[in-house]
C-alpha cells in the first residue's frame, strides 16, 4: 500500500504579539498571504475622504451605504477585488483574514467577501474594537459570499479576522452571518484557517447561541465552545492541514516570547519548514506585511509590505502615515476599467496581465536566485541589506536617535520601491 503523504498546507496565516510578549512596549501584527500562485498582490494607499449622505460604495459584487468619512488605508490585496488581504489604517489599526468553513454552509450568492470586510473595516474603524463592530455589523445587514479567486469555478469560504491596535487585539470568527469575538489583552496569538474561538467570547451575534441550539449543535447546557460547536465534523483537506501550521506558528511565538521583535515576526513568515510560507500546490505566500504599533501615541507606527510573492526572496518595506503621500504607481496594477473580466458577467471568461512594475523585476531577479549563480547570490544579499537598512532607519527613529520631517517620510515607501527595483535591473 502506497504511504499517505499528508497535504501540504496552502493558506493564510495572521500573527500578534502584545506586551509582555514583545521586546518593547509595542503591537507587532504579521500577516502571510497565501494565495493561487499566478495571482498578483497589488500594494494601494487611499487617502481619507468624506461623503455625502446617501452615497453608495462599489466592493467587489454589491453596493453598499459608503460610510460619511473614511480613514486613509494602506492595502496589500489582490489585483483583481476592491478589498484587501491584509492593511492599516492612519490610526495604527492593522486587519489580516483567513478563509475558513464551518457547519453553516457557505453561499454561492454574491455579497461581501472577507477581503472586502477589511477594507471596510479599515476604513471605518478608528480602533480594533470598533472595526469589530463595523465588520460585524456589515456581515449581519449583507451577508458574506461569491467566489474568492479569479476562476470560473467558484472558491468561496467564510472568515475569521485578526485586528489590532496599540493596546489590544481581537479575533473575530464568522460562520455565515453569525460570529464571535475574542479580545486579546497580552501575549501573543495566531490564526490559521480553522475556528480558534474557544469559551473566551467577549462579544458575539445576539442570536449565535440560538442557532447553534436550533440547529442540534449544541444543548444549551454547559460551556459555549464556539470552536467546537461550529467547525466541521469531517475538516476540509486544506483546513485539516491547516492545523499543524497553526501549532506551528504558535509554537515559534511561544520560543520567542519576551522577545518577539518585527525580525521575529518577519522570521516566521519566512519560514518554510513549518508550511508559513507557502509554496505548493498551486499555492504560494503572494504577499506579507508587519507593522509595528508602538503604546506610546507620539510614536509613528510603521508598516512593511514585500508587495512580491514569497517573503524568503522578498523586501519589507517600510511605510509610515504623513499628509500628502507620495504615490506608488511601481506596485500598482493596471486598470481594465469595464472590461475587466471580473465586473463582466458571467465573471472570470478570461485573463489580463495584472502584474506591476515591482512585481515583473522581482520574477526577474528569482529566477537568478533560483539558479545558485554568483550573480543571484549577490542579488539575494544586496535584498537583506536593503531590508536591514530599513529596518535600523526605523529602530533609530522610533528610539529618537533620528527624526525625518514629514517630506522624507511621505517619500518613504516609494524610495523603497524605486531602490529595490533599480537593484534588479
Amino acid at each position: 500500500m502506497a504511504e499517505h503523504i499528508p497535504p501540504k498546507p496552502s493558506s493564510c496565516d495572521c500573527f500578534v504579539a502584545l506586551p509582555p510578549a514583545t521586546a518593547s512596549q509595542a503591537v507587532i501584527f504579521g500577516k502571510n498571504s497565501d494565495r493561487p500562485s499566478d495571482e498578483v498582490q497589488e500594494v494601494v494607499y487611499f487617502p481619507a475622504a468624506a461623503y455625502p449622505n446617501g452615497t453608495k460604495v462599489q466592493c467587489t459584487y454589491i453596493e453598499v451605504d459608503q460610510a460619511e468619512k473614511t480613514h486613509a488605508v494602506i492595502l496589500s490585496r489582490p489585483a483583481w477585488l476592491w478589498g484587501a488581504e491584509m492593511g492599516a489604517n492612519e490610526h495604527g489599526v492593522c486587519i489580516g483574514n483567513e478563509g475558513v468553513w464551518t457547519k453553516e454552509p457557505v453561499g454561492e450568492e454574491e455579497a461581501l467577501l472577507g477581503m472586502d470586510l477589511v477594507r471596510l473595516g479599515l476604513e471605518r474603524g478608528r480602533s480594533a474594537h470598533e472595526a469589530v463592530q463595523v465588520i460585524t455589523t456589515l456581515l449581519e445587514r449583507y451577508g458574506q459570499g461569491g467566489s474568492c479567486k479569479e476562476e470560473p469555478t467558484p472558491f468561496i469560504y467564510h472568515n475569521t479576522f485578526l485586528l489590532a491596535d496599540r493596546t489590544e487585539a481581537w479575533v473575530l470568527e464568522t460562520a455565515g452571518r453569525y460570529w464571535a469575538a475574542e479580545k486579546i489583552r497580552e501575549g501573543a496569538r495566531n490564526i490559521s484557517n480553522q475556528l480558534s474561538i474557544g469559551t473566551d467570547i467577549a462579544a458575539e451575534h445576539m442570536k449565535l447561541r440560538h442557532h447553534a441550539q436550533s440547529q442540534g449543535w449544541w444543548s444549551g447546557d454547559g460551556e459555549f465552545n464556539f470552536a467546537e460547536i461550529f467547525s466541521l465534523t469531517h475538516q476540509p483537506v486544506r483546513m485539516d492541514a491547516a492545523k499543524a501550521r497553526y501549532c506551528a506558528g504558535r509554537e515559534l511565538l511561544q520560543q520567542h516570547a519576551g522577545h518577539i521583535t518585527v525580525e521575529t515576526i518577519m522570521g516566521i513568515l519566512r519560514d518554510k519548514a513549518s508550511g508559513i510560507c507557502v509554496d505548493s500546490e498551486g499555492f504560494c505566500t503572494t504577499g506579507s506585511m508587519v507593522s509595528i504599533l508602538p503604546q506610546d501615541p507620539a510614536l509613528p507606527c510603521i508598516h512593511f509590505f514585500t508587495a512580491t510573492p514569497d517573503p524568503s526572496r522578498s523586501v519589507f518595506k517600510p511605510f509610515v502615515f504623513v499628509a500628502n503621500v507620495t504615490p506608488v504607481p511601481q506596485v500598482r496594477s493596471p486598470s481594465f476599467g469595464a472590461e475587466d473580466p471580473v465586473k463582466k458577467v458571467p465573471r472570470f471568461q478570461s485573463r489580463v496581465d495584472r502584474r506591476h512594475e515591482l512585481y515583473r523585476e522581482h520574477q526577474a531577479a528569482v529566477k537568478l536566485m533560483q539558479t545558485g549563480q554568483e550573480r543571484g547570490q549577490k542579488l539575494q544579499q544586496t535584498m537583506q541589506d536593503l531590508e536591514m537598512q530599513g529596518l535600523e532607519a526605523v529602530k533609530e527613529m522610533l528610539a529618537g536617535g533620528i527624526t525625518l520631517d514629514p517630506e522624507e517620510l511621505a517619500d518613504l515607501f516609494f524610495d523603497c520601491i524605486d531602490t529595490e527595483i533599480k537593484f534588479y535591473k
